[in-house]
């Protein structure tokens, strides 16, 4: 039988991230500090709503946008918390920021297009840019600079097929945030080589120095970005898979088409629940929000903190729940650290190489966990590295 599978997915790599899905569940008594999802609930009026709209028989299609009450709600809300302003008539409700994504590139990608992917970056960005047709083009970050891209760094990658650049802040798996003025460097860049900015903003409210801000925000730079969102974060909704996308008027026309004619459109159960979670967030100022950032910016600390005592060197939390620690003074790469945590300790962390080669000897650590859980696994990686004065754990 001849090989039925296309070219396209053949260039697709595997993936150490998946391996670190089945741990906590297959493995008595272990940890995961690998998978970053909020350990809180959705909150109850949230549910509530979308089990009367279940109950109500209210189970059918929406329109290919998304309900307009919720995309009105999503223009006021990037308004009034971070100053991005996009009409209602210019958002699409997708299935999760990563629809928003592979949504995005899809629009704007040719064969051979390149997309520039700061690295360490998220691990569907990669294969997201080759579905689409494109070429990834990834430009190393380094720790000294915060694990952001320099313009100067951006400038060397671009070519005569640079398309976009995607950028993530807070960072999935630095943990890093962008400051305005940073922003306004990278946006002078895009400006410069006219390029499509695609920022993917999903932990937007999860940043603890500061508000957020976007690039999306700064003079000239919506119309040429496409901004990502979501709930899975802000609202603890991963698994109500709803995001959004807003685009300049001809990227989303376009995406429209394509999104219309990939899924139709997204949960009608899963949007109604986010028309409650926005109306109750306007009501009370977002407290549910603001409860969990300060949870885990107090999580993050402690176990920065922890792993910083023990020789693991990070930088301390800014946003998301992701901290990423340099491996190399245990003479283990981030893949041979993972291993044999998991193996002998029982804790699951995410092998920094899951982010692209710049991320081969760090260790991505979620604290979207309790800080009883921080604390045990902070035990369990003392005992680790205790045990092995050079015991041949790597091997």
């Amino acid at each position: 039988m001849r090989n039925f599978l296309g070219k396209t997915v053949k260039r697709l790599k595997p993936n150490s991230f998946l391996n670190y899905f089945s741990l906590s569940e297959d493995s008595k008594g272990a940890i995961s500090l690998g998978v970053g999802e909020p350990d809180f609930k959705t909150p109850k009026k949230v549910r509530d709503a979308a089990i009367k709209c279940i109950k109500s028989g209210q189970t059918q299609y929406t329109g290919c946008r998304g309900l307009e009450e919720l995309r009105k709600l999503v223009s006021r809300y990037l308004k009034e918390r971070f100053s991005v302003e996009y009409p209602a008539e210019r958002i699409i409700m997708t299935i999760g920021a990563s629809e928003g994504i592979t949504l995005a590139l899809r629009t704007i990608c040719g064969e051979g297009d390149e997309v520039l992917l700061p690295e360490p970056y998220y691990v569907s960005y990669e294969p997201a840019v080759i579905l689409a047709g494109g070429k990834p083009v990834p430009v190393r970050c380094y720790e000294k600079d915060g694990f952001m891209p320099t313009a100067e760094n951006l400038q060397k990658a671009v070519t005569e097929r640079t398309k976009a650049l995607i950028i993530c802040y807070p960072n999935n798996p630095t943990g890093a945030v962008m400051s305005k003025e940073k922003l306004e460097e990278i946006a002078a860049f895009a400006k410069a080589n006219d390029l499509v900015v695609i920022t993917d903003e999903i932990y937007a409210e999860l940043t603890y120095s500061g508000k957020h801000c976007s690039i999306a925000a700064l003079p000239e730079m919506a119309e040429r970005t496409v901004y990502v969102g979501g709930f899975s974060k802000s609202f603890s909704m991963t698994g109500w898979r709803l995001g959004y996308m807003c685009a300049p008027a001809e990227i989303d026309e376009a995406a429209l088409e394509v999104h219309t004619h990939t899924v139709i459109c997204a949960s009608r159960i899963s949007q109604t629940a986010a028309i409650c979670a926005l109306e109750e967030g306007f009501k009370d100022g977002f407290a549910y929000v603001e409860k969990m950032r300060n949870d885990y910016c107090r999580r993050g600390k402690i176990l920065a903190d922890g792993l910083n005592s023990l020789g693991l060197k990070c930088l301390p939390p800014q946003g998301a729940f992701y901290v990423f620690a340099d491996v190399s003074s245990t003479r283990l790469d981030g893949a041979q650290f993972a291993a044999n945590l998991a193996k002998f300790e029982k804790i699951a962390v995410v092998a920094g190489d899951a982010f692209g080669e710049a991320g081969k000897n760090y260790v991505r650590f979620s604290y979207s966990v309790s800080i009883d859980n921080i604390r045990e696994a902070l035990e369990r990686i003392k005992n680790f590295l205790n045990a092995r004065p050079d015991k041949k754990q790597g091997d």
